[in-house]
């Protein structure tokens, strides 16, 4: 029932608007409340940040024997899809059909939205499928396909839109899907050659994954020929290039752009943090703060700059960061709190990063993990398994990220207990299979400790093939402690590793070979030639012998 499914959701309605209703007690009371007045609280909360409110609004009006209207059902499951709640979702709508609004096409719409967006798709084409329809209907179910990666399913549909309700959004949408797709360019491009016309988002959708795929040559000619650019358009192509290390081309068409905003600079400052050109990367930084009635920086822009900063170690550009973060009411709760942590470790202070830490009032894991990666750096390895220790004691569920570096400090610190105790609690208490990273650390760990043959064994144990970083690790600490026996073969497999990824990636090892020169012709024999069967006669000190050869070689 709605009341038992309401009940899922708690309420808690903070607004003075909503304080009206709430403070009715009988029907009579409630009964009294002009229906227009719930219906416009009801869209408050379904638009606004509790969209669970005005699922439980609309049970008050049902408990206040207030019939909703048309734009009331709407609402509601508006907050239904925003919340995935499917069961209040399938409620509402057996109360639509049983108030008779079967046959109204604005909710059969609002139906299939919100049966897509929690995931139902199969729902969402019953109502398609038994409705009466229009454009919108059509589109909504694509997008649903798309979203679900149904792609041959939105074609279909796609092609059976009757051509007078096919438009943009359709032919978009399709076209957006093709291109989520790991080999559906070349069909994006097709559709895209057919459409009868075209706005920003088809070029733009054209563009943006021909320049991800690093195709900058078809990138640049549509880039070319579209009839009018705005900002993703520059953005995409900038992008695109400094993807391909071309930051020259990048730059000028940053350079050449009419109108500049805070999407494009990102776009061109993450292209010279990702080439290496940390100090450009805070020039433009630096630049946008002197225009930034143009366009302020945003999160992003911080995290790029951050990630400059942490790169060049240079600490006072991250202390300025992190003084126009708290200047422009920027909060650590985030992403950025994690930038932060971690720039002020690798860039040395690792006081500034606990201090950043501690200051954080609503940590999430990767807070977390930033400092416990900050520690381990600093060969701070029982700090660092002390705040592990803190985050058990808290109840707060580690990931596979926090065994990483918690295990990476206690290896660089001589942890061995620590570090095996901490391995056992991933896979016994938190039942976590361990990935390849984690077998690494335990290797390093008994390898740093002199256990080599503990080592070994757990290599040998290992339940996945261990990669060259592992072995790697296991030959050093051979090499180190002049362990012989253990450290031949791992060496030996090595090579095999290594001649085996050049065979599959095909690089051509030049081959050994030697020169014979004879009655004055120089004569190339390569490792493994053939020829025909011949001799060639050679005169050495006066004496003539023969050298036979044959097609299997030398002989």
């Amino acid at each position: 029932m709605l009341l038992s499914a309401a009940s899922a959701h708690p309420w808690n309605p903070p607004s003075p608007a909503f304080d009206i209703a709430s403070k009715c007690k009988t029907r009579t009371e409630i009964n009294q409340i002009h229906a227009n007045l719930i219906t416009t609280v009801i869209k408050s909360y379904s638009h606004g940040d509790e969209p669970e409110n005005a699922f439980q609004l609309f049970v008050l009006m049902l408990v206040g024997d207030i019939l909703p209207d048309e734009y009331s059902f709407s609402l509601v499951l508006k907050s239904c899809s925003r919340l995935s709640l499917l069961s209040g979702g399938i409620q509402i709508h057996g109360l639509m059909l049983k108030l008779g609004f079967e046959s109204d096409l604005f909710l059969q719409n609002c139906l299939i939205s919100m049966y897509v967006k929690c995931g139902i798709v199969q729902l969402g084409r019953q109502v398609f499928d038994r409705m009466l329809k229009d454009s919108f209907s059509y589109n909504l179910m694509i997008d649903g396909y798309v979203k679900r990666g149904m792609v041959s399913f939105a074609r279909e549909l796609f092609d059976a839109i009757p051509s007078e309700m096919k438009n943009l959004v359709s032919w978009n949408t399709m076209i957006s899907g093709y291109l989520k797709m790991e080999n559906g360019f070349q069909s994006a491009k097709e559709l895209f050659d057919k459409m009868p016309q075209r706005d920003l988002v088809s070029w733009n959708l054209m563009i943006d994954c021909s320049a991800k795929s690093g195709k900058m040559d078809m990138a640049r000619d549509l880039f070319d020929r579209m009839p009018k650019r705005d900002v993703v358009s520059w953005a995409s192509m900038i992008d695109g290039y400094a993807k391909l290390g071309n930051m020259g081309a990048a730059r000028g068409y940053f350079d050449a752009m009419p109108r500049r905003d805070v999407v494009s600079c990102n776009a061109m400052m993450a292209g010279y943090v990702s080439n290496g050109c940390y100090e450009e990367a805070l020039k433009l930084f630096h630049d946008m703060l002197g225009r930034a009635s143009e366009f302020a920086p945003d999160s992003v822009t911080l995290l790029t700059a951050l990630s400059a900063a942490t790169q060049l170690g240079c600490i006072d550009q991250g202390m300025a960061i992190q003084g126009y973060m708290e200047e422009n009411g920027f909060t650590t709760r985030g992403k950025l709190g994690v930038a932060l942590v971690d720039m002020y470790a690798k860039c040395g202070s690792i006081e500034q990063a606990i201090d950043v830490f501690e200051g954080i009032q609503e940590k999430t894991i990767d807070h977390w993990n930033a400092m416990i990666g900050g520690l381990a750096i600093h060969g701070l390895g029982d700090l660092a398994f002390d705040l592990f220790m803190e985050m058990e004691r808290l109840s707060l569920k580690p990931d596979g990220i926090t065994f990483v570096a918690v295990l990476h400090a206690c290896g660089h610190s001589g942890m061995m207990k620590e570090g095996m105790i901490c391995f056992e609690v991933m896979r016994r208490l938190h039942k976590m299979v361990p990935k390849v990273q984690h077998y690494g650390c335990m290797v390093d760990i008994l390898s740093r400790a002199g256990h080599i043959e503990e080592a070994a064994k757990f290599v040998e144990q290992m339940p996945i093939q261990p990669n060259d970083v592992v072995l790697r690790t296991l030959l050093s600490a051979c090499s180190t402690y002049e362990n012989l026996d253990i450290g031949e073969p791992v060496a030996k497999h090595l090579i095999r590793k290594v001649r085996t990824l050049m065979k599959q990636r095909e690089v051509n090892k030049v081959p050994g070979y030697s020169w014979l020169e004879l009655e004055g012709t120089m004569h190339e024999f390569f490792v493994g030639s053939t020829f025909d069967h011949e001799a060639i006669v050679l005169d050495l000190d006066g004496r003539s012998s023969a050298i036979s050869m044959d097609r299997a070689g030398l002989s």
